[in-house]
C-alpha cells in the first residue's frame, strides 16, 4: 500500500491539492504549500529530484515578470472597475428599458444586451451579475415579470463576461494556451513553433459569445410569446418616451470603448496590453465624464482629450511616428511634432478627468480593487507555477498523457473526460485555479492529439462559462442570490437557469460540431 501511495505521489498531490482547495483555504497557500509538501516526500522517498526547485526562481522570471501579455490583466481589471464606478450600466438600462419596454419580454432582451455590453466593457462576471442584480432584479419583478424569467436573464447575461472579449478570462486561458500549445509542439520535435495569441482567442470566442446573446433573446421572446403573463409588455403611458438622441448619447461612449480596445485588437493595431492601456485609459476619461457637472470646464477637457487620443491613434496608422531614425521626411516631422501636441492634450483630458474623480474617492476605490483583484491573480499564479514544477517532477504530466492517449478513448474520448473534468471542478473553483492549474497539465496532452488549440481554448470557456451557470454550485447563481430581494428564492433562481444552461450546452455543441465558429474569424483575421 505505501509503495504504491509513493510510486502515485502525482496524482495523490492533485487530490490533496483538489480537496484543501475545496475546504476553503485560501488558493495560492493551498498550490504552493501542497507542491512544498510533496516535493519534500519525493526528495525523501526518491521520486523527485531536489535540483528542479532550482529552476523555480527562472521560471517566475521568465513565465510571469518578462511576459508583457500578462500586464493586460490589471489594465483590463481597472477598466472594468472603473466603468462598474461610472453609473454607465444604470444609464444602459434605463435607456434600454425604455426603448424595448413597450414589447412583450422587452425588459428580458434589454438586461440581455445590456448584460453583453457590461460583458464586452468589464469582463468581470462577478460585476456584472451583482450589478444587474442590484439595477434589473427589482425594476422586472415590479413591472410582473416571473422571478424565474427575471432571476435566469440576469444570471446568464452576467457569465457572458466569460466569452464575450474582452474578458479577464480570456486573457488568463490565451497566455496558458500559448504556453501549452508550445510545449506540445516541443514535445513533437518542433523546436520553431507556431504561436497563438490572446488576440486569437478573442477573435474565435467572438460569434460564440454572439450567438449565445442572440439565443438568449429568442429564448426570452419565446417565452413572452407562450406566457405573456411572464414577461408583459410596459404600458407607453407610464413611460417617457426615448428618443434618438438620448439612445446615442447611453450606447455610443461605451460602444465606442469596446469598438476601440476589440477593434485594435482583432486589427492588429494593438497588442492585448496596449489595447488594455487604452481601455482603462477610455474609461477613466468616460468615468470623469460621467461624474462631473454638465457645465464645467473639465467635462470639455475630457472631451478634447478623449478626441485627441482618437486623432493620435489614428495618425499612427497614417504616419510612422517613430522617434530616434536617421532620416525623418518633412511630413513625418510634421506630424511627430502634431503628436506631441496630441499627447499633451490627452494627458490634460485625463488629469481633467481623475481631477473630476478625485472628490468622490473613485480613483481610491478603483485602485485598491485592482490592486486587490490584480495581486490575487498573480500570487496565484506563482502558487500555480511551483505546483506545476513539482507536479511535472513527479512524473505527473507523463501519467496523465498516458492516460489519455493509452486508456482507448481516442481523442474525442480524451476531450470529453477532460470537458466533464473542467465542468465538474468549476462547481468549487473560480476559473483563474482551474486555468492555471488543470489546463497547463491537459492542454499539451490535447494539442498533440491534434485538436486546435483557438478551438479548445473556446471550448473551455463555454464550458466553464456553463459550469458557473449551473445549479445547485454554479458561481453566478451564489453572485445573485447575494443581492437579489427576499420573494425571489433559490429554487426561483435554480429554475430559472436552467433553460440558459441548456441553451449553453446546445452553443457549445454546436461549437464542438462546427469548429468552423470558433476558428472562421481567427482565420480570415490572422490567416491563422
Amino acid at each position: 500500500m505505501l509503495d504504491a501511495l509513493v510510486q502515485n505521489l502525482d496524482l495523490l498531490m492533485f487530490a490533496v491539492a483538489i480537496l484543501v482547495l475545496l475546504s476553503g483555504y485560501p488558493v495560492a497557500f493551498t498550490l504552493a504549500g501542497t507542491a512544498l509538501v510533496f516535493a519534500g516526500i519525493g526528495i525523501v522517498t526518491g521520486q523527485f529530484d531536489e535540483a528542479l526547485l532550482n529552476a523555480f526562481p527562472s521560471r517566475i522570471y521568465g513565465g510571469i515578470m518578462t511576459r508583457q501579455v500578462l500586464v493586460a490583466v490589471p489594465l483590463f481589471v481597472f477598466m472594468g472597475v472603473m466603468l462598474e464606478r461610472s453609473k454607465i450600466a444604470e444609464e444602459l438600462l434605463e435607456t434600454m428599458g425604455r426603448l424595448f419596454g413597450s414589447l412583450r419580454g422587452g425588459l428580458g432582451i434589454s438586461v440581455v444586451l445590456v448584460g453583453a455590453l457590461l460583458a464586452a466593457s468589464t469582463g468581470i462576471v462577478g460585476a456584472t451579475v451583482v450589478t444587474m442584480g442590484l439595477l434589473a432584479l427589482p425594476t422586472m419583478l415590479k413591472r410582473g415579470y416571473s422571478p424565474q424569467l427575471a432571476a435566469g436573464s440576469i444570471a446568464a447575461s452576467g457569465t457572458l463576461g466569460q466569452i464575450i472579449p474582452p474578458s479577464i478570462a480570456l486573457v488568463l486561458l490565451g497566455d496558458v494556451m500559448s504556453n501549452a500549445y508550445a510545449t506540445a509542439q516541443r514535445a513533437q520535435g518542433l523546436f520553431s513553433p507556431k504561436t497563438i495569441s490572446v488576440g486569437d482567442l478573442f477573435a474565435g470566442a467572438l460569434l460564440p459569445g454572439l450567438l449565445l446573446v442572440v439565443l438568449y433573446i429568442c429564448w426570452v421572446v419565446f417565452i413572452a410569446i407562450i406566457r405573456p403573463d411572464s414577461a408583459p409588455a410596459i404600458a407607453p403611458s407610464n413611460e417617457k418616451k426615448t428618443s434618438f438622441g438620448e439612445i446615442i448619447s447611453a450606447l455610443f461612449a461605451p460602444l465606442a470603448l469596446i469598438f476601440a480596445v476589440l477593434g485594435s485588437i482583432l486589427s492588429g493595431i494593438a497588442t492585448a496590453t496596449d489595447a488594455a492601456a487604452l481601455g482603462a485609459l477610455g474609461a477613466t476619461l468616460l468615468a470623469g465624464y460621467r461624474l462631473s457637472e454638465p457645465i464645467n470646464n473639465s467635462r470639455q477637457l475630457i472631451i478634447w482629450g478623449a478626441a485627441a487620443l482618437i486623432a493620435l491613434l489614428a495618425l499612427s496608422q497614417i504616419v510612422d511616428l517613430r522617434l530616434g531614425r536617421d532620416q525623418n521626411s518633412y511630413i513625418e516631422q510634421a506630424a511627430i511634432m502634431f503628436a506631441f501636441i496630441l499627447t499633451l492634450l490627452g494627458v490634460l483630458g485625463t488629469a481633467a478627468a481623475i481631477y473630476c474623480l478625485w472628490p468622490s474617492k473613485v480613483v481610491h476605490q478603483v485602485g485598491r480593487k485592482t490592486a486587490e483583484i490584480s495581486s490575487m491573480v498573480f500570487v496565484i499564479l506563482i502558487g500555480a507555477t511551483l505546483f506545476s514544477l513539482v507536479f511535472r517532477g513527479l512524473g505527473g504530466d507523463e501519467t496523465v498523457a498516458e492516460f489519455l492517449t493509452q486508456s482507448g478513448l481516442g481523442t474525442t474520448g480524451a476531450i470529453l473526460l477532460v470537458m466533464a473534468l473542467m465542468f465538474a471542478l468549476g462547481f468549487f473553483l473560480d476559473f483563474i485555479e482551474i486555468t492555471f492549474v488543470v489546463v497547463p497539465i491537459v492542454g499539451p496532452v490535447l494539442l498533440q492529439m491534434g485538436v486546435d488549440p483557438i478551438w479548445l481554448g473556446v471550448m473551455m470557456a463555454i464550458n466553464l462559462q456553463t459550469s458557473f451557470l449551473t445549479p445547485p454550485f454554479g458561481f453566478s447563481l451564489f453572485y445573485l442570490r447575494g443581492v437579489a430581494p427576499k420573494e425571489v428564492t433559490t429554487t426561483h433562481i435554480y429554475r430559472g437557469v436552467i433553460p440558459f444552461v441548456g441553451i449553453q450546452i446546445l452553443v457549445m455543441g454546436l461549437v464542438a460540431l462546427f469548429p468552423q465558429i470558433a476558428t472562421w474569424l481567427p482565420t480570415v483575421i490572422y490567416g491563422n
